[in-house]
């Protein structure tokens, strides 16, 4: 693994890749990403579950937030080859953070709103669960918005004594209506305007079953089946939803897998 080169440097590197040869970039840890290029014509599988291989070689695959500390790439190369490749996932420490004596209607949704939330939470797996073959991810990341940093993957919050789902993201404090631009290239599968948590949301998909989800926005400028390009206004900075002050939450998923944004961009 070569981790000098940025995921721009990638791009290049992984198109320059000859054949015959497996090249992959990206940081065994938990929330991390790798992204690669193989023979055409080779199949892989993590532990166990095939990962999808373009047909030009391009490949992506990602661990959780809980990822555990081992894993097994198995390589099935064109010409009858295999390979099985043990990988070490580095664990992290998150930041938790004790809250008590809440009003319970902060902590737990009210039962009149239960059955919405499970109305959109389907509908933000369906837009996650599309299998687009194209690798829009070898466009490389960029943040969306830049500012302050309010929030970090992985950290945890503990109301009135019940853990919480973690923070699955990275928010970023900037001013209401600043724009908000498209982290890769991609499809919209999903432009909700208002959803129960999340308000305005967006789901960008960069092939392969990642993709990126953009929460608590104002105004939305794209549309479900349009094809953006890295850097393109996808939106703007709102505070829609479950929220206390205008910010972008922004997340990645690789399949049910929880990855962290900020491990594939630069500093801001």
């Amino acid at each position: 693994m070569r981790r000098g080169l940025g995921f721009v440097g990638l791009m290049l590197w992984l198109l320059a890749a000859s054949a015959g040869e497996l090249r992959w970039q990206g940081q065994l840890t938990q929330g991390g990403l790798i992204v690669g290029q193989a023979s055409p014509g080779t199949r892989m599988e993590l532990n166990g579950q095939p990962i999808t291989v373009g047909p030009d070689g391009a490949f992506v695959f990602g661990f959780g937030r809980d990822a555990p500390p081992s894993g097994r790439w198995t390589i099935l190369y064109p010409d009858g080859g295999r390979e099985e490749r043990a990988l070490m996932i580095a664990q992290r420490q998150y930041d938790s953070q004790r809250l008590n004596g809440l009003p319970p209607d902060k902590v737990t949704p009210p039962p009149a709103v239960l059955e919405r939330i499970r109305r959109e939470n389907a509908r933000l797996g369906d837009a996650r669960r599309r299998d687009i073959p194209q690798a829009w991810f070898l466009s490389g990341f960029a943040w969306p918005v830049t500012g302050r940093i309010s929030g970090v993957y992985g950290s945890q919050r503990i109301l009135n004594g019940e853990p919480r789902q973690p923070h699955y993201g990275v928010d970023i404090a900037a001013q209401l209506g600043t724009p908000v631009r498209a982290p890769a290239n991609g499809v919209v599968t999903l432009a909700e305007p208002d959803l129960y948590y999340t308000g305005a949301t967006l789901i960008i998909d960069h092939g392969h079953r990642l993709s990126s989800t953009l929460m608590h926005l104002d105004q939305l400028d794209v549309r479900v089946g349009q094809q953006v390009r890295k850097g393109d206004i996808v939106a703007t900075v709102g505070k829609s939803g479950r929220v206390t002050g205008p910010h972008l939450d922004w997340r990645m998923n690789w399949r049910d897998a929880r990855i962290d944004p900020a491990l594939l961009v630069p500093p801001m």
